[in-house]
């Protein structure tokens, strides 16, 4: 083993169950977590250069932070056609506060200070004590009855994106020093019933089955082009895909384990096998209690599972690494409830240790946020958790 790897051989190290010179790890955050490290760091980004699809000053406070892993997204592409536009809408790249990475993220922002995304979900701003969030606040497909009237529905077309700048802006990424870097896809579950409304897509699963299967094929068949349009065009400049779809809480599924497999496995299915016929990494993320799908998505292809909720039930580290550890990778772990939004920095660094001797064992593991850092984070947590000296941590007991 080399005294010092890339980040992105560190990160494929850890992927093959080996272990690497040092944890590898990832960034995801609020843009509240952002601003506070922009403004503490108040990076140089000269060395990363302009870029029209990325903030350089983010990616410097990545380099800064010795982060090993770097997203591309299909939200990054959008080239929409004009009539797809509502009336009075401004494209916005970068005020988009679910933008948790350097990358742009493509909004129709309307005159009432709505927001719409590619698929039509429509979002307001909500504010709270540290921050803000995008909440739900319409649903185009609430009042459809039928099949046939879903169709009606104007879905995005593979042809809105336009991914020709995509290997340019990987080998822009790249420039330095090679990262891990992967596509994220989007997701079918969490799409669909933010497009039809969550009380009724459920109900519709046990009383309409056809209209939830409609939309998320509907969606899926989308995804699976855009994800063969941007492996052609990439190739081997990308090392992963990521979808994600939240089915569990704290405490269980969302639903049963039998309606998840006839309504939102057979999606799943079909993006996984695209991947797998371009020879890529599939990375998915659900959070909560995911333990009972374990089993099932390693049997569909699933190679790593973010983001790692410790405090659902039946996702206790100890567990996973035992149960699932030889195929798995875990991606993530750090407590973005209790542990870096109160906890002391003391607390952060054991933690970031404790993560590191039990997932990372043997490789298998990628050190991050159990979901986007928040906003009532303190910085002096979030420097704690990347302290680069907690990297090398002993994977003995």
């Amino acid at each position: 083993m080399p005294k010092s790897l890339t980040p992105r051989d560190r990160v494929l190290t850890a992927f093959s169950h080996q272990q690497p010179d040092r944890c590898p790890v990832d960034f995801l955050a609020t843009n509240e977590v952002w601003a506070k490290l922009l403004a503490h760091f108040q990076p140089n980004a000269t060395a990363v250069g302009p870029s029209d699809y990325f903030d350089p000053q983010r990616e410097a406070i990545l380099r800064l932070l010795d982060v090993d892993c770097r997203v591309v997204s299909y939200d990054m592409f959008c080239n929409p056609p004009d009539d797809a536009l509502e009336p009075g809408a401004t494209i916005e790249w970068w005020d988009v506060l679910s933008r948790s990475t350097p990358c742009r993220m493509w909004r129709q922002k309307l005159p009432d200070g709505t927001m719409r995304e590619i698929f039509g979900r429509q979002m307001r701003i909500v504010r709270n004590p540290t921050g803000a969030y995008e909440e739900n606040c319409g649903y185009p497909l609430a009042a459809a009855t039928t099949v046939d009237e879903l169709k009606s529905y104007r879905f995005p077309d593979p042809d809105w994106w336009d991914y020709a700048a995509l290997p340019a802006v990987i080998d822009h990424l790249n420039r330095e020093q090679p990262y891990h870097i992967r596509f994220r896809i989007g997701s079918v579950f969490e799409v669909a019933w933010q497009l039809r409304g969550m009380s009724s897509f459920l109900t519709d699963m046990a009383m309409e089955p056809d209209i939830p299967k409609y939309i998320m094929e509907r969606l899926t068949d989308i995804y699976i082009e855009n994800t063969r349009r941007v492996l052609e065009v990439a190739g081997d400049k990308l090392d992963a895909v990521y979808f994600y779809d939240d089915v569990a809480s704290q405490k269980s599924l969302l639903i049963s384990k039998g309606m998840w497999g006839e309504f939102i496995r057979p999606c799943h299915e079909r993006i996984i096998e695209v991947a797998k016929q371009y020879n890529k990494t599939v990375m998915y993320h659900s959070d909560g209690a995911l333990r009972p799908l374990l089993p099932d998505l390693i049997d569909m292809g699933v190679d790593v599972l973010n983001p790692v909720q410790a405090d659902a039930k039946g996702m206790e580290p100890v567990g996973l690494k035992a149960d699932f550890g030889d195929q798995l990778v875990f991606h993530g772990g750090i407590d973005i409830i209790r542990t870096l939004p109160k906890g002391t920095v003391d607390d952060v660094r054991h933690e970031v240790s404790e993560r590191i001797r039990v997932l990372g064992q043997d490789g298998g593991y990628v050190l991050c946020s159990s979901h986007h850092i928040q906003s009532d984070t303190p910085l002096e947590n979030v420097l704690a958790m990347y302290d680069l000296a907690l990297r090398a941590s002993t994977t003995e007991a």
